[in-house]
């Protein structure tokens, strides 16, 4: 698949002295759902202010579609939309005449037919003859949206855009931004909200301290660096681990009555060598320990990230 954004040795230190961004490469594939996660403060919201032109790099390039950020700037941002973090609007235009708007900004014809398919797929159409002002806080959310979405862009720039919003809206951006991506739009989404992005994204970027410590395939990385846990409920309570089992690193839990074991899939998806789970269940038997069932659980891409950020 062919890249839409390129990003080379990008950085960015501000006048105060602050390293927000220290030299980022990433490749951005045509047609995906990127998933950029940090902590506060890590750079996400500041590498994607450069790729849209709104921040000048400190060094560094970027490209969108082949055209430079800085030199070609005008070819770049009509092809990119932007939903901003900040719930900023023109306040006393209504939702139809604010999304029109924002078309001719980036030089298209006027279309009504397309305007009222964006604020349809928004669910605000009866809103549209609304004053921006008079719309809650997520109705509002939706409007930044139809506006990015105004000019027919090419790359879709998601910055947090669940923050503050119900879990209804929240569902419905996730139905139309997997249309948009079928449809052929990159879509590139920072967030808080760990499940959006195990839910969309094709892949995922950890970025923590300004540096990008992780680009990989979701599913991959799900299965690489996904631990699983195995609980094994007991038919009598232990007082403590047999010497035996040792070698496990089991924990005891509730009172006695649970052994968890943790453990790490292979990219194969089979468990470590040296202890597995069959290698555990012999050594139970062994030890004459009898028990009435097992769960098995698998960490998040929120555990996935934590654990990451760590480490950085």
């Amino acid at each position: 698949m062919p890249n839409v954004i390129t990003v080379s040795g990008l950085s960015k230190t501000y006048a105060t002295g602050h390293t927000a961004l220290n030299n980022v490469s990433l490749d951005i594939r045509r047609g995906e759902i990127f998933a950029l996660l940090g902590p506060n403060g890590a750079g996400k919201t500041t590498l994607i202010s450069i790729i849209c032109g709104l921040v000048k790099p400190t060094a560094g390039s970027v490209t969108v579609s082949g055209f430079d950020i800085v030199s070609q700037y005008r070819e770049t941002r009509s092809r990119i939309g932007l939903v901003p973090q900040e719930l900023t609007a023109e306040a006393f235009e209504s939702v139809f005449a604010t999304v029109s708007f924002s078309r001719g900004l980036f030089g298209k014809k006027p279309d009504p037919a397309y305007v009222e398919k964006v604020i349809r797929s928004l669910s605000l159409w009866e809103k549209r003859d609304s004053r921006i002002m008079t719309l809650s806080g997520g109705m509002k959310r939706r409007v930044l949206i139809a506006k990015a979405l105004a000019h027919e862009p090419e790359v879709l720039f998601l910055d947090e855009p669940s923050a503050g919003v119900d879990v209804e809206l929240r569902r419905d951006m996730w139905r139309l931004v997997s249309e948009l991506r079928d449809s052929g739009v990159t879509i590139i989404l920072t967030t808080h909200y760990l499940e959006e992005a195990e839910e969309m994204a094709d892949r995922v970027g950890v970025i923590s301290r300004g540096e990008l410590i992780l680009v990989e395939d979701k599913a991959a990385l799900m299965k690489t660096l996904g631990k699983k846990k195995l609980s094994v409920e007991l038919n009598a309570p232990l007082a403590t681990i047999p010497a035996r089992l040792t070698p496990f690193n089991l924990t005891l839990s509730d009172g006695g009555g649970c052994l968890t074991y943790s453990y790490v899939t292979t990219a194969e998806g089979s468990e470590g060598r040296d202890h597995g789970i069959t290698a555990l269940l012999e050594a139970l038997s062994a030890e004459g320990i009898a028990f009435r069932d097992l769960h098995t659980e698998q960490s998040s891409l929120e555990d996935i990230f934590v654990s990451l950020v760590r480490r950085s």
